[in-house]
């Protein structure tokens, strides 16, 4: 389904990310982990074309560095970014409206919502509620369901349980999980909780000073290889 050969980006006179190369084939949940700064959240902006890139990165065959980011999003891409960046002065309904407003979105608008709403009931209690004034766990929630809302065939989860308390974690988890469960969506996390990120993974690459360094299904990703990959030891 996608495919990223050879990605490169570089932010002035750095380089972040280095002849990166990953695969994510279709029904598959694949994370991506790393250290701070090891290049994670510039790989899913770089898919999903907020920062420039060189490489070839395909998704379906279609060659997604010839086209610009909102194009990107109608064939099936969704980014939840890193700090959820939800519309503050918006609704929770206004939120998911924009999400909503792909060619699939629109098409599909009504169940959409409704698997969103199932999904996290509390925005449905609170879709009069501006977003900025939900709690961060609610907001994830939101970013979640403002992806869903454009009824993506991959969806890119950028440290989705980034400043929350682990019971909250816990709860964005468990519907990442259904969110697989339910079929449709192939997942692209990137996630700090690195054993929560490779438990139920098909495959893992860990990432370091923007290169791939480490890849596998998780059974061969083992603790002291991990170790090795972050720490050097």
């Amino acid at each position: 389904m996608l495919r990223v050969d050879g990605m490169e980006v570089r932010y002035g006179g750095s380089q972040a990310l280095r002849g990166t190369s990953i695969e994510v084939r279709e029904g598959e949940l694949v994370a991506v982990v790393g250290p701070n700064g090891a290049g994670k959240t510039t790989l899913f902006k770089a898919i999903s074309g907020t920062v420039p890139a060189t490489g070839q990165v395909t998704f379906e065959g279609a060659d997604l560095l010839a086209m610009p980011a909102k194009q990107r999003a109608h064939l099936g891409i969704a980014h939840v970014p890193e700090g959820r960046k939800v519309f503050a002065s918006m609704s929770v309904l206004e939120n998911l409206e924009m999400g909503g407003s792909t060619a699939a979105g629109r098409a599909d608008r009504g169940r959409a919502f409704d698997r969103i709403f199932a999904l996290f009931p509390i925005l449905a209690e609170r879709r009069a509620q501006l977003a900025g004034t939900l709690s961060g766990g609610q907001q994830q929630m939101l970013a979640i369901g403002r992806a869903l809302a454009s009824c993506p065939r991959l969806l890119m989860l950028d440290e989705p349980s980034m400043g929350l308390s682990p019971a909250v974690a816990d709860t964005i988890f468990d519907a990442v999980h259904e969110i697989r469960r339910d079929g449709g969506v192939t997942i692209l996390l990137v996630e700090q909780r690195v054993t929560d990120a490779l438990d139920e993974c098909d495959r893992g690459y860990v990432l370091e000073g923007g290169r791939v360094v480490l890849e596998g299904p998780p059974t061969a990703l083992s603790p002291e290889k991990l170790r090795r990959a972050y720490l050097g030891v």
